[in-house]
């Protein structure tokens, strides 16, 4: 199998998100728009909290995308205007399908807000069709200890499967756009292959370790998303064998939509007009409200 090779390596600079929490983002920035499907990607910390000074983002809408969060350490809750809540824990997984239209919020649990604590994570988000742009609102919840994971045979690379498969290991989560999502883990010197469908978009993200990049590329530290061509059958990742401890990488791929996207602030579609139309419904109140019973 011919690997894709590297197009380029997009640093992930710092970001004030929700009521100040911090975030790392390789995407959107100005050198890159979005990845089609995926519009955005953070990092969320690392950070430890001391007592009393967990934040997290407040009553905000959406429209027109998916958000998936996946959880690394901390804890975190949501609640929201179609009446879905619950509580993410360390190697959780929780998918949003916003559709047409939801509020919701995403908060360090009360405990994490009492006590305080690591948080760190991960926030995409994955356009949807124009066709399901204005699907009724979805909500996935997978605790970290359903999420599949394929092990290599000399026990060196781990994948956790949050979307699509790894030879066998198959997602259990459902998404309305196919792709790829994978946490790969390998020991320092060892290499992973993953083919990918000939249309997708393919991009790694390193979080901990040093990924070995090829050609002008060299290491790859966290914090950078690398962008791989469309010149191979597949995906490789290698851990530099120098590196003191495994390295940590996200390795997604996505079927590109081609169509117009129109976005401002939490609205994703497809024209201005339809742009226009989201802050109308959200403004009436057509979205929604949190029902204050839901905890």
């Amino acid at each position: 199998m011919k690997s894709r090779s590297i197009a380029a390596v997009i640093a992930a600079p710092e970001f004030q998100e929700g009521a100040g929490f911090i975030v790392h983002r390789p995407f959107p920035t100005a050198r890159l728009d979005h990845l089609d499907p995926f519009l955005l990607l953070d990092e969320m910390g690392p950070v430890v909290y001391g007592k009393g000074q967990a934040i997290g983002a407040p009553d905000h809408p959406h429209r027109g995308f998916e958000t998936v969060t996946y959880l690394l350490d901390g804890e975190m809750q949501h609640r929201d205007s179609a009446g879905h809540a619950g509580g993410l824990h360390p190697g959780d997984v929780q998918w949003m399908t916003a559709g047409a239209g939801v509020v919701h919020s995403e908060m360090p649990s009360d405990r994490m807000q009492r006590e305080g604590g690591k948080m760190h994570g991960f926030q995409l988000w994955v356009n949807l069709p124009r066709a399901e742009k204005l699907v009724k609102p979805g909500y996935q919840e997978i605790a970290g200890d359903r999420i599949p994971v394929w092990r290599s045979a000399d026990g060196r690379v781990s994948a956790k499967v949050i979307g699509g498969q790894v030879e066998s290991t198959r997602a259990v989560i459902e998404t309305h756009t196919p792709i790829l999502f994978l946490h790969v883990t390998l020991q320092p010197g060892a290499a992973f292959t993953q083919p990918i469908e000939a249309s997708f978009n393919a991009f790694s993200y390193v979080f901990a370790g040093t990924l070995a990049g090829d050609g002008e590329a060299g290491i790859v530290r966290p914090h950078a998303a690398v962008l791989f061509e469309h010149d191979g059958e597949g995906v490789t990742l290698r851990a530099a064998p120098e590196s003191d401890e495994p390295l940590h990488v996200l390795l997604l791929a996505g079927k590109p939509l081609g169509e117009p996207v129109a976005r401002y602030g939490p609205f994703v579609m497809n024209t201005r007009e339809e742009l226009v139309q989201a802050f109308e419904d959200f403004q009436s109140g057509r979205m929604g409200s949190i029902p204050a019973e839901v905890t």
